[in-house]
C-alpha cells in the first residue's frame, strides 16, 4: 500500500505547485519512514563487498561514497531545490560565496574572458576583480542595467556573462533574458546570483540563464541558523564542469546544515509573501517622509527598471534601499535609534535587519566604486522581517524623528 501511494506521488510531482514542492520534493525515507527528513551525520559509507566498492567509485552502482561528494541529507536539499528552481541538477555548498566561487572557477581557464556587472555584493567583486585575474582570467565590470555594455565588452575569448539581479543593496534590475540572448550569441553562459529575487519571484533559467546561485543562508534559512549556498544548472553543465571541481576541492554542505536549510524550505513561501507585503508598506512610507532623500524598491513605479521587474519578476523584494537626508552622521543617528530593526549585515530573515552599505558590505570598494554604484555615505539597505507592519512602521517613524531632532540641535 504504502508503495502504491509513493508510485502515485512520484506520478504527480511535476504538477505540483511551489509550495507543494517545498514541504515534499526530494524526500527520501529510510526503512523507518520518518515524517521529517532523515539527518545522515556521517563521512563515509559502507559496501557490501570490495566488489561492490570497486563498481561505486567507478559508477557503476548508484550510492554514495564520502560526505564530501555527496550526502543522503545533502542530496534530499538539492533535490528539492532543483524541483522549485526547474534545474536538472544541483550542488550544495558550504555558503553562498562558495556557490558564487564555484560557479566561476570551474569552467574558467588562464586566458578566458569573463563580464561582470559591477553591482555586485563586495565578495563577488572581489572574486571578479581580485581573484580571478591572479590566475590569468581577464575580467571586464560594467553597468549591466545597458544591454549595449554586455554586446560592447564581449570579446572572442569571454566565456561567461555574471550578474546579480536585484543587485546588492541599491536593487538593480538587469535584463536576464536580453544579456543571455548577447551571451549566447558570443558563446558564453550567464550565471545568476538570484539572492535577492528568491526562486519564488525570479526564474533565471527560464529567462535563458544557464546556471543559479543562491546564498541559502538568506530566505531559504531565514531564521539566522546557519550558511549554506546552491549551484543549479542543467546536468550536463554539472557533470562537464562543477562535478570534478566540487569533488576535489571540498565545498561541500554539512548534512546539518542541509537539514535545517529543508526544514526553512517548508516556510519560504509563507515568509517571503509576508516580509515582500511588510517591505511594500515600509517603502511606500519611506518614500513619503521629509528625512528620506531616496527609496529605491522594485515594487514601486518609480522604480529606475520598473519596466524590467514588471516583465520578469513575480514580485517586489523583501529589501528596500534608501538615504537618509544628511550625511553619513544622519544614517548612523537613524540606525542607532531603531529599536524593533536589528543592525546586521544579513539579510532575508524574520527578523528586519539593517546595515550601512558604505562601511560593511562594500566598504572594500573605493569612494568612487561605491559612487558608480550609488553607494552614498547616507545609503541604507533594509532587510524586511515578519514582524507586525505596525510596529515596523513605528520604529522606523521614530528613527527618523530622531534624525531630525539631531540635525536641529546641531
Amino acid at each position: 500500500m504504502a508503495k502504491d501511494r509513493n508510485d502515485k506521488a512520484d506520478a504527480n510531482r511535476n504538477s505540483w505547485k511551489p509550495a507543494t514542492r517545498m514541504v515534499h520534493a526530494g524526500t527520501s525515507r529510510s526503512q523507518f519512514g520518518e515524517t521529517s527528513e532523515a539527518m545522515y551525520l556521517t563521512q563515509g559509507f559502507v559496501y557490501d563487498s570490495a566488489e561492490a566498492a570497486e563498481a561505486r567509485f567507478k559508477g557503476e552502482e548508484d550510492g554514495f561514497i564520502y560526505s564530501r561528494y555527496a550526502n543522503p541529507t545533502v542530496d534530499m536539499f538539492e533535490k528539492r531545490m532543483c524541483a522549485l528552481e526547474g534545474a536538472e541538477d544541483a550542488r550544495a555548498t558550504a555558503s553562498g560565496m562558495a556557490a558564487v566561487s564555484a560557479a566561476l572557477l570551474c569552467q574558467l581557464n588562464a586566458g578566458d574572458h569573463v563580464v561582470a556587472a559591477r553591482a555586485l555584493f563586495g565578495s563577488c567583486r572581489w572574486v571578479v576583480e581580485t581573484l580571478m585575474p591572479k590566475y590569468g582570467i581577464e575580467t571586464t565590470l560594467i553597468d549591466g542595467t545597458d544591454l549595449k555594455n554586455w554586446e560592447a565588452a564581449a570579446k572572442p575569448n569571454t566565456k561567461v556573462f555574471f550578474l546579480e539581479s536585484p543587485t546588492n543593496p541599491t536593487l538593480e534590475v538587469i535584463d536576464i533574458a536580453g544579456v543571455a540572448s548577447i551571451a549566447h550569441a558570443v558563446g558564453a553562459r550567464v550565471v545568476v546570483d538570484n539572492v535577492f529575487a528568491t526562486p519564488l519571484y525570479q526564474r533565471p533559467l527560464e529567462l535563458g540563464a544557464d546556471v543559479v546561485v543562491y546564498s541559502a543562508t538568506k530566505h531559504i534559512d531565514g531564521q539566522g541558523r546557519c550558511l549554506g549556498g546552491i549551484v543549479l544548472s542543467s546536468k550536463e553543465w554539472i557533470d562537464e564542469n562543477l562535478h570534478d571541481y566540487f569533488r576535489h576541492t571540498g565545498p561541500s554542505l554539512s548534512p546539518f546544515n542541509a537539514w535545517t536549510l529543508l526544514k526553512g524550505l517548508e516556510t519560504l513561501p509563507l515568509r517571503v509573501k509576508q516580509q515582500t507585503l511588510n517591505a511594500t508598506a515600509l517603502a511606500d512610507f519611506i518614500a513619503d517622509h521629509p528625512a528620506v532623500s531616496r527609496v529605491i524598491y522594485p515594487g514601486r513605479a518609480d522604480h529606475p527598471q520598473a519596466d524590467i521587474v514588471r516583465r520578469q519578476m513575480a514580485a517586489g523584494s523583501t529589501l528596500i534601499a534608501f538615504d537618509i537626508a544628511g550625511g553619513k552622521k544622519s544614517a548612523f543617528d537613524f540606525t542607532n535609534a531603531l529599536q524593533v530593526v536589528k543592525i546586521s549585515n544579513n539579510l532575508g530573515d524574520a527578523k528586519s535587519l539593517i546595515t550601512h552599505p558604505a562601511t560593511t558590505t562594500h566598504k572594500n570598494l573605493s569612494e568612487e566604486a561605491r559612487a558608480e554604484l550609488g553607494i552614498a555615505d547616507t545609503t541604507v539597505r533594509l532587510s524586511v522581517g515578519l514582524e507586525d507592519i505596525e510596529d515596523l512602521v513605528a520604529d522606523i517613524e521614530q528613527a527618523l524623528a530622531a534624525v531630525g531632532r539631531a540635525r536641529h540641535a546641531a
